[in-house]
């Protein structure tokens, strides 16, 4: 079995529980009517700091899980195993959907960051075994995203490339365009200094101390799934309380 980079896991790790501290700000903003501007600021630098990292990170792992695969597995295995990931990821996406369209006046999640990471897992496959045009493709894409974001058209059918209605809200949108982007910057950065799934430089050994941070980005999905109901669970439960004991 091989051995997991914890600075990776340390990175994830923190970036998980920025998610929760701004998703508690948001739950508080939503659902308990706080006044707090989760739309620019501190908390949306939080916010966006903690998107940006983890989506950083799917690229990095992505180059390491098929620097450790390639020899065992076929191209064809190595690929349906990507698709497994991804659609499975992107499975957890459609049930967040269901869930926020049954149960919330607005904000429907339609294509949020699950339903991006599962798709991205499947397309960034033929893009693995690149280095330099990965950097190029990722500012393109990039680029691209905040063009595409001044065009609106009347459908959902292309939320998922950046193309939204003119009246759009959502509590959770990450596109294709610009973030595929980052995705392939950290396909880049891992083909660098994680080739052959090897790091490429040299880190003292600090995972003994950073374990609980290790520990988070290791379940960080299974975090992800269970935050957001136990936040505004806790929500509902206080302001329950609050209101028929005082």
């Amino acid at each position: 079995m091989h051995k997991r980079f914890y600075e990776i896991d340390v990175l994830r790790g923190i970036a998980i529980i920025l998610m929760i501290l701004y998703h508690m700000a948001y739950d508080l903003n939503y659902f308990a009517r706080f006044s707090l501007n989760v739309h620019s600021g501190t908390l949306l630098v939080i916010g966006r700091l903690s998107a940006i990292t983890f989506i950083f990170l799917v690229g990095v792992s992505l180059t390491i899980s098929l620097s450790r695969t390639q020899k065992k597995l076929s191209k064809i295995d190595i690929y349906k195993k990507y698709i497994k990931r991804g659609l499975n990821i992107f499975s957890f996406g459609l049930i967040i959907t269901l869930i926020t369209y049954i149960f919330l006046e607005s904000g429907t999640i339609y294509f949020g960051i699950l339903h991006f990471i599962g798709i991205s897992i499947i397309l960034a496959y033929p893009f693995l075994k690149y280095k330099k045009l990965n950097l190029v493709l990722s500012m393109f894409v990039i680029a691209l995203g905040f063009q595409i974001e001044q065009y609106t058209i009347n459908s959902l059918y292309l939320l998922p490339l950046g193309i939204r209605p003119t009246v759009f809200y959502s509590l959770d949108y990450f596109p294709l365009f610009p973030w595929f982007g980052l995705i392939l910057f950290g396909i880049f950065i891992g083909n660098n200094i994680y080739k052959d799934g090897k790091r490429q430089f040299k880190l003292k050994d600090y995972s003994e101390y950073l374990q609980p941070l290790s520990f988070i980005g290791q379940k960080s999905l299974l975090i992800y799934l269970l935050h957001q109901p136990i936040l505004i669970g806790l929500i509902y439960l206080v302001q329950y309380f609050l209101t028929n004991i005082f």
